[in-house]
């Protein structure tokens, strides 16, 4: 599964049409992309560009270093997290370095929000997120620079548990400003993201890549948002998947706030202290029985 994720022409739906073909994926080896087009009803052309990478030495060579460097877990090992096995499109295969019991992590929270927080913006992580990660709270972000970044040094800071989630592959740590933080947490906490090693940014992969931010997680915290803000895209993706939503309020003539006041109208649930979190996990928890 590693090694056809890997290949061009083949989508992560395609290939979840070929593992109902061929659950050992093993087959695909003898095929022609002929065979290949007429199986997977994709165009010729992508069937081409498959069977190319599929018989290239270069991408099996890559896929070897790969991994000898970096932990590499697809969706049907023991060890792929529970939670994120649950949503739609969940990724097939996962990049990690770090500490990989943090996936078995019950309590986790997604933290976001805007790149450009407002001067008060450390004071509310201060007030709700330190108080959950003193109390054994996991944070999942995505070291964008602003609040994902506040929210990772806050938990590392404090002697916590983060995961961080890339819209790119290990070696091109997007902002490279967070190239530092990217090794702390990798040390004390965990990086994971679906994009092999070698694999830039591109604007596509950070609507993918919250996805996951909020599939790991028991909900989403977002501590300040725009009017129109890409944070509203996992806050979407997170009530999508069923989980649930939360937002630090604001006055009404900073534009920081303005999203979290929207979505707080909307149905999100406002917080004003950790207890707002606590008690739901606390109930919900005692609901199903953990």
């Amino acid at each position: 599964m590693i090694h056809i994720s890997r290949c061009r022409g083949i989508t992560r739906r395609i290939i979840r049409r070929l593992l109902h073909i061929d659950s050992t994926l093993s087959g695909v080896y003898q095929l022609t992309p002929h065979d290949i087009s007429k199986q997977l009803r994709i165009p010729l052309k992508n069937a081409t560009l498959f069977y190319h990478d599929l018989h290239q030495n270069i991408v099996r060579k890559q896929l070897i270093e790969d991994l000898r460097l970096y932990n590499i877990i697809t969706i049907v090992d023991e060890i792929y997290p529970a939670m994120l096995n649950t949503i739609k499109d969940a990724p097939l295969v996962l990049y990690a370095k770090g500490d990989l019991s943090l996936l078995q992590y019950n309590q986790k929270l997604s933290v976001i929000g805007t790149r450009n927080p407002s001067n008060k913006a450390m004071l509310k992580l201060e007030h709700i997120v330190k108080p959950l990660v003193k109390d054994n709270w996991l944070i999942v972000s995505g070291l964008a620079k602003g609040i994902d970044s506040l929210a990772h040094q806050t938990a590392l800071v404090n002697h916590g548990k983060t995961i961080a989630v890339l819209g790119s592959g290990f070696h091109h740590i997007y902002p490279k400003q967070n190239t530092n933080l990217f090794h702390q947490i990798a040390k004390y906490g965990l990086v994971l993201t679906e994009y092999p090693p070698n694999i830039p940014p591109a604007k596509y992969h950070f609507p993918e890549r919250n996805r996951i931010i909020s599939g790991l997680s028991f909900g989403t915290l977002v501590i300040e948002a725009m009017e129109r803000s890409g944070t509203l895209i996992t806050v979407d993706q997170a009530l999508d998947q069923g989980r649930e939503v939360y937002a630090v309020p604001g006055s009404p003539t900073v534009p920081q706030t303005k999203g979290c006041n929207q979505m707080i109208q909307d149905g999100a649930k406002l917080v004003q202290s950790p207890d707002d979190i606590q008690e739901d996990w606390d109930y919900l928890s005692h609901l199903n029985g953990k």
